[in-house]
């Protein structure tokens, strides 16, 4: 793709982002203002721009892996009853869409906000993936409709070009098959790119108090994210980061959830309380998404003392997506996957 025709869709340019305690907190009541709204008594948030609405809590579709169906359908249909209208799941999550559409089956399609993926860049692929992540889930249009796992800006060139997955976007809300646009991102550099370079609705990004008081992650995103009316939904908002080489795994998963329900509340907390975040999905476990809505429902803005214990938390945890934020910050190439045993790794040599 030509630069000048990349250029041609590009939006915003993002600008510093420094924020010290008092304006985090100011910023945690901004949002918590915009919480006007409970089911279940669950919070609920607007999109950004889009005039819907989503529980700031959102059910992590990865989850559904670990279990069978009959546990899938249960979890889905608990979490609705206890106020989570936010659905989210992509292909890459294994059998994920297969038992996320079987399961939410029997509950009012009007009043869920679904959102699926795709890792294809390019046209065709993405046509191919969206078309079978509609009859998998059992339905006939996307909420939100997202790129999956953006790192490189020469990936969103591809994207964004003539024949890149944009293209399919557009096609399929033309035909109602898509209300919104998305993404979720791993680096800076991929999402700053994404965001200056189309008129996305949403942007899945860390927002996590780990990679936030390491290397101030997120902190850019949040900002143009703002300024541009974008939603942000807050991935691994309970992480505790990286495992050690050497760690004693709890968990078959490829990092360190927080386990703690006070931990939980923290970091949750943290995460929500950033602008402008709209809902935190947390960590690909059931017990943990029944850990995390009690939290959502009992929400209020992160305090300077307990922003001050998450630092010293943090101080004790290893970064996440430093590696693959410093590869790509140095226009290193990721030919190899930065955690291969992630179950929704995607890294560029992912065949588009």
């Amino acid at each position: 793709m030509k630069r000048r025709s990349f250029l041609k869709v590009a939006g915003s340019v993002a600008g510093g982002y420094l924020v010290g305690t008092g304006a985090a907190l100011r910023a945690a009541a901004a949002t918590s203002e915009g919480t006007n709204e409970k089911v279940t008594g669950l919070p609920r948030r607007l999109v950004g721009r889009t005039g819907k609405k989503v529980s700031i809590v959102g059910f992590p579709g990865i989850a559904l892996i670990h279990y069978d169906q009959k546990r899938c359908t249960e979890a889905l249909h608990d979490a609705f009853e206890r106020g989570v209208n936010y659905f989210d799941v992509a292909p890459a999550y294994g059998d994920a869409e297969i038992k996320m559409g079987i399961g939410l089956q029997g509950i009012d399609r009007s009043r869920i906000f679904l959102a699926c993926k795709t890792r294809m860049r390019d046209r065709e692929g993405a046509q191919k993936e969206l078309e079978r992540s509609l009859k998998r889930l059992k339905t006939d249009y996307f909420d939100l409709y997202q790129m999956h796992c953006i790192r490189t800006p020469q990936e969103v060139e591809q994207a964004l070009g003539p024949d890149g997955a944009i293209q399919t976007f557009i096609k399929a809300k033309q035909e109602g098959k898509v209300r919104h646009f998305g993404l979720s991102a791993h680096t800076t550099r991929g999402a700053l790119a994404a965001l200056k370079g189309f008129r996305f609705d949403t942007i899945m990004f860390p927002i996590n108090f780990v990679e936030y008081f390491k290397m101030g992650f997120g902190k850019p995103i949040l900002d143009l994210a703002k300024k541009q009316g974008v939603g942000v939904m807050a991935m691994k908002p309970i992480s505790a980061g990286a495992l050690p080489q050497d760690a004693q795994r709890a968990r078959k998963y490829w990092y360190r959830p927080l386990e703690d329900t006070g931990e939980i509340d923290l970091a949750l907390r943290f995460a929500l309380s950033q602008e402008p975040v709209v809902a935190g999905i947390p960590t690909g476990f059931l017990d943990l998404l029944d850990k995390t809505i009690p939290v959502g429902c009992s929400y209020r803005p992160i305090t300077e003392s307990e922003t001050q214990k998450l630092k010293e938390m943090a101080e004790t945890c290893h970064s996440l997506f430093r590696r693959e934020e410093e590869q790509v910050a140095s226009g290193l190439p990721l030919s190899q996957p930065v955690y291969p045993d992630s179950p929704h790794e995607c890294c560029p040599c992912v065949s588009v």
